[in-house]
Parts: C-alpha cells; structure tokens; sequence
C-alpha cells in the first residue's frame, strides 16, 4: 500500500524538487503543472479538519503511480486552504475569503507563466472551491494566456461508489470521505464518534441541494457537522476508490498534456 507523500507525485514529479536551471530546462511544450486545492475544514466528531487535503494528497499518490515515467506532468505543493464559507464558527476550519484565494490563484498562474510553463491544473478536493476555480479558470485564462483545466474529485461518480446508501446526500464527512481517510490515515480517525445523519430533504429537492440551488450553511443541515453515514465506512472500501481514482486521474493528466486549445478551430 502506498503511504502519504510517497512515491512519484512527491519525488521524480514534484516541481519544487528541481534547481531552477532544471526547471529553465524542461521542455515546457506539452507539460502540465498540478496545483492541488484541498481545505481545512470541520468533518465532524470523527475526521481531522485535513480530511479535504489528505484525500487530495492520496489521490495524487495513487495517481501519479499510474503515470509513465517520462509523464510531462509536474505538481505544485498542496494549497491546503480553501474556501469554506459553509464551514466557518465550527472549531477548526480556517477559510480564505473569495478574494484572497482568487488573488492567490492568480499570483501562482503568473509565476507559472513567467517559467515558461503553458498548462495549469486545478486539482480540487473540496466542493466549496468548484465555483471559484471555475471562474478563475477563464480569468486566469485572458490574464496569463495559460490553458487551465479544473478536474473536481467526486469519488460519488465513480460507479463503485454507489454501492453506499445516499448517494445524493452523502457529501460530506460520510462513508466515502471517512473511508477515504481511514485508507489514507486509519489512527487520524475515531470511529467510535462516527456519525449517521443526512439533511431531512424530500427527494424533490435533492437535485437542488447537491446543484447549490439554495445557499445552504452545514449549520443549516446538520448538527454533526457531517451529511451521510460515517458509521458504514471501512478503509478497503477507501482503498479501493483511491486506486480507481488514481487511474482515472493519470488518464486525464495524459490526455490534457497533449490537448491544444488551438485544436478546437477547424
């Protein structure tokens, strides 16, 4: 089993590692820079307030395995806060307001493009920063002239992960994200406080709630701080996802480090 901060990702394809003339060297043509963008945040009684960033950094263990050596994919040490307005008064969530973490984005995207790179990443664990870098995406776009693609981990898209109760409601803190940190970390987690609690949502209304139609706080849902049934989480089960998440992310990695925007004109 692969441990955190292990292997590929963090090693032969972390940026940082390299003196500046390596990073001056690099055939920057097709290469793509991974930033990951996670949160620390409230996950109930149960989890750590890094759950976000810890699933992030396991993700991109797994995947970056995946990725042939010569891979022109290169990541960016983890942001580990994000935008998580939802959560803020509950102990422990540090939150970036809308406008620092824009301008943060925006400062690492011109870094990037002063190296010499084309192709940035948003790798992102957290659903509170999915509109946010959706945006930033274009800005950074018209400010820089770097290609930015945004990939948003939901382990709830992946077929295996339906085999849990509420898929539509399990969102946070619940069997996927708890199995995901007991994968990852199994002594950062107390499941002895695991919680079962979901919104008391009709199933009309659950399209509108997983969309954001309606401006939803996690004091306004739940009293756990959670939404979904920790009780029924297992590390094999994160496991699993993890490594299926991995393949899939190494496949997108590939196919947006040989995709060109001018592509897209006949």
């Amino acid at each position: 089993m692969l441990t955190r901060n292990s292997g590929k990702a963090w090693d032969t394809h972390f940026l940082p590692r390299l003196s500046r003339k390596q990073v001056a060297e690099l055939d920057k043509e097709d290469a793509i820079v991974v930033l990951p963008i996670g949160a620390v945040e409230q996950h109930g009684p149960h989890l750590p307030t890094y759950t976000d960033t810890l699933i992030n950094e396991s993700f991109l263990t797994y995947g970056f395995e995946a990725l042939p050596d010569e891979a022109p994919v290169w990541l960016l040490p983890p942001l580990p806060y994000g935008k998580s307005t939802e959560h803020l008064g509950h102990p422990g969530t540090i939150s970036l307001s809308a406008a620092t973490l824009m301008a943060v984005l925006m400062d690492i995207a011109k870094s990037l493009q002063l190296s010499g790179f084309r192709k940035l990443v948003f790798y992102n664990t957290h659903g509170g920063n999915v509109d946010l870098l959706n945006l930033m995406g274009r800005d950074i776009r018209k400010e820089t002239g770097l290609i930015v693609y945004q990939l948003h981990v939901n382990a709830t898209a992946d077929p295996v992960a339906l085999q849990y109760r509420e898929p539509s409601l399990d969102i946070h803190g619940g069997e996927v994200e708890t199995s995901l940190v007991l994968a990852a970390r199994k002594h950062w987690v107390n499941m002895n406080a695991a919680p079962d609690e979901t919104p008391n949502l009709p199933s009309s209304m659950q399209l509108q709630f997983r969309s954001k139609a309606f401006a939803w706080l996690m004091s306004d849902i739940s009293k756990s701080g959670i939404a979904g049934n920790a009780k029924l989480a297992d590390a094999e089960y994160g496991e699993l996802l993890l490594r299926r998440g991995g393949l899939a992310m190494a496949g997108a990695l590939l196919e947006l480090a040989s995709f060109e925007m001018s592509s897209l004109k006949k």
